[in-house]
């Protein structure tokens, strides 16, 4: 149970810091945070088919804002292309 609250509070911390860091590109807070969390597992997943592994809270957030970021940039690309 512990884990899964540190993995949502870690997305929602990214999610948070993706929308910041894309300066107006996010969809407000509320979608940044639920972004930030579906982030975390594509993060997660793409950096350990690279062969990183994220120990640390630290590198959590930077692998699940990386991520998040990522998932911001494709869903703003499907949103201009509906």
């Amino acid at each position: 149970m512990i884990d899964l609250l540190g993995f949502i509070a870690i997305g929602i911390v990214s999610g948070w810091l993706a929308g910041k860091l894309t300066k107006g590109k996010g969809f407000g807070l509320t979608v940044n945070l639920i972004i930030g969390i579906i982030g975390s597992l594509l993060g997660g997943f793409l950096f350990k088919l690279l062969g990183f592994s994220s120990n640390g809270i630290i590198a959590s957030i930077i692998v699940s804002t990386v991520g998040a970021i990522l998932t911001l940039y494709l869903v703003n690309k499907i949103k201009e292309n509906l």
